[in-house]
Formats: structure tokens, sequence, C-alpha cells
């Protein structure tokens, strides 16, 4: 797969089929859309091309209403490469590109830039200033150009809106379970390794505490997590829970996010880890002692054992 990151340098496309949206988290419904697109390329002799934009554009738009997103660029193309996509091409999202005319996004972007042989779009899809375009002003400006223009149903577009509502919902809950029911895979976020206040070590279970890598990706809920870690220049996952929260029992503030590895000890300060989230065991707690929280801890310990070892 090839990813293009800028529009003055593109390939001279053969056959291109190609469909545009922000596929935030690449889930099951996205998924079965992006199939699709890659079959008829196929078909076609062609290339498949996916249209998505970096940031997102909600957050360009609305700046003060921030989108927690599912997946991180470098993620989404990880996730787009999967399905055997050919190119992809982000753009950069900006309040210049929002300007742009309904007419100019269709002719001087998609005609333009693309040269392609199929245009593959949802009929809401809106674009341009004020977003005045839809479907009948794409059709009426491709296909005078000779480009076909192919319409996603209603039906699939609706379970695409609702599926990314559902899944952030799901995840802000802490139901990482259904969340990875509704994505297909497991969700997953990764993080630097910072210096805590060693609390963890003095209850017997040492974390290493986790400053995550992008500010607009979605954390989950807090609460108390079965997880996976893969650590730098290792294809292995380490079974392990993870805390969220302000740790209550020691009156604390501000979240943190707090992973114990099981059966390993090594210094992973500075190090980037990649957390695998499998099931909330509970919710965020305050326990009257620490001995209450250790009893706690350790009942959290034989049900991750024992949920990992069911899925190993």
């Amino acid at each position: 797969m090839q990813v293009h990151r800028s529009l003055d340098h593109l390939p001279n496309f053969r056959n291109a089929v190609i469909t545009i949206g922000t596929f935030d988290g690449v889930h099951h419904g996205h998924q079965a859309i992006i199939k699709s697109i890659v079959e008829d390329a196929r078909s076609l002799q062609g290339e498949s091309i996916i249209i998505t934009f970096h940031p997102h554009p909600r957050n360009i738009i609305r700046p003060e209403q921030t989108l927690f997103c599912l997946s991180t660029i470098q993620e989404k193309l990880e996730l787009l490469e999967k399905l055997g996509v050919d190119h992809v091409v982000v753009v950069p999202f900006s309040r210049e590109f929002s300007e742009m005319s309904a007419a100019g996004y269709v002719e001087d972007f998609l005609l333009a830039k693309f040269h392609p042989k199929r245009i593959v779009i949802g009929y809401d899809h809106k674009f341009g200033r004020d977003r005045s375009g839809d479907i009948h002003l794409l059709r009426q400006l491709a296909e005078a150009a000779g480009v076909e223009v192919a319409e996603i149903g209603q039906q699939q577009i609706e379970d695409i809106t609702v599926s990314s509502t559902r899944i952030r919902k799901y995840l802000q809950e802490g139901d990482v379970a259904t969340a990875a029911t509704l994505l297909g895979y497991q969700y997953t976020f990764s993080g630097v390794v910072v210096r805590g206040d060693g609390i963890g070590r003095t209850l017997g279970y040492p974390t290493a505490n986790l400053l995550a890598g992008d500010d607009q990706k979605l954390i989950p809920g807090n609460g108390i997590y079965v997880c996976r870690v893969q650590l730098p220049g290792d294809v292995r996952l380490y079974g392990g829970m993870m805390s969220i929260g302000t740790r209550p029992t020691f009156d604390g503030q501000d979240t943190r996010i707090e992973v114990h590895i099981f059966d390993i000890s090594k210094d992973l300060y500075g190090d980037r880890l990649r957390v695998e989230m499998l099931e909330r065991i509970r919710g965020e707690e305050k326990f009257a002692s620490a001995d209450e929280l250790m009893a706690a801890m350790q009942q959290d310990e034989q049900a991750s054992r024992a949920l990992l070892e069911k899925i190993a």
C-alpha cells in the first residue's frame, strides 16, 4: 500500500476507484465498504484509493468541541493496509480546504487530482463550503466528465454513523469488550513510560505509568482492565492489568494510566508500549485502607489471569 501526503505529487492512477471519508477506527461498517472498493478496483483492473483527512475535520471546524478519535493516523493506515487498499491519500485538512466551493471540490480536487474511473460516496455525503455539495451535484459534474458515481445506500451509512458513535460511547463507559465487537479488533493505544509515585511497587504491583502518545486519541473510562502489552522490538503480547483513574484511595486528583505487566521485571522508562484492552474487571473504587486495596488488586490479578488463560 502506498501512502501519499501531498496533493501535488500524486501518481497517475490506473482506473482509479475512490472513496472519501474520515474512516475513524476503520470499524466493521467501514471495512465492508472498503472491501467492496478493493473488489471494484480489481474487477476494473484498476487501483483502489482511500482519500482521508488529517487532522479530523471536526477538530478543525469546531476546535472548541474536541472529538476524541478511535484511531491515530498511523493506526488508521495500518488497518487500511490489512484490507488490501492500494493507495491512501492523507489530505492535510485545513479551514482553507473547507472553504473550497462544492463545484471546485469535485472538479479541482476529485477529478483533477485523481482522474477516477469510479467514485463511491454516501447518499448523505456533503462537501464544499458550508457543506453545500451533495450526491446530486457530484453525479452531475462527475458523469459529465465520464466518471461513474456509485452510491452507498442510506442504511449502510446509518450503520457506519451509529457504530462510530456507539463505539465512542462504549469506550467512554469502559465497555471495551462491546467496542471490540463493533470494531472487529481489540481497542488499542500507545503511551510512553514515565516516572510515577511508586505507590504500585509498595503494594506489590509495580506499574508502568503511561503518558498517552496522542492527545486526541480516546482513552477509555476509568476502571480496572485486563490487557495485553507489546514492548518495543518484541512481537510478543504480555498479559497484564491496567488502572485508568485518579487513585481515589490516595486522594489523587489527576487521571493516571498505570499498567502492571505479569511475569516480567525490567526497566521500561522511556519505552513506548502498545496496550491492547480486553475487558473491564470493575470500576474505579476508593478503599478504606491500602490493605483493602491490595486485597482487591489480588482479586483483580486472579480475574485477569483467568481471562487471559481463557483466550490464549
